[in-house]
């Protein structure tokens, strides 16, 4: 059983920066794929990010590409979301996910086995 933390969300004015903590614990974390999702309200759950054992990421969506950076760090056991320039729309619960398959481009929430209890952003304007 794989249990995840998020840490770091917060309140942050429009074309600032967060990153995102996501700390593993109670299983072999290099053998797990990790994502990042995030929920606002009324919407549902969608894929942001995701990177391999190996630190090859999955292309992001047009909504956070060239903004959003994910990465890792199998040693700490952590994955990050280093987000900037900001956006309102960007506000929501952020997820990490872990998942068993290695596949590349995995980015649906039915694929994933685990997941921490979210951290909220709020993005002002």
């Amino acid at each position: 059983q794989v249990q995840l933390v998020e840490s770091g969300g917060g309140l942050v004015q429009a074309g600032g920066s967060l990153r995102l903590s996501c700390a593993a614990s109670g299983g072999t974390f290099s053998n797990f794929a990790m994502g990042w999702f995030r929920q606002a309200p009324g919407k549902e759950r969608e894929f942001v990010a995701r990177i391999s054992w190996n630190g090859a990421s999955t292309p992001y969506p047009d909504s956070v590409k060239g903004r959003f950076t994910i990465s890792r760090d199998n040693a700490k056991k952590t994955v990050y979301l280093q987000m900037n320039s900001l956006k309102p729309e960007d506000t929501a619960v952020y997820y990490c996910a872990a998942d068993r398959r290695n596949a590349w481009n995995r980015i649906y929430v039915e694929q994933y086995d685990y997941w921490g209890q979210g951290t909220q952003v709020t993005v002002s304007s």
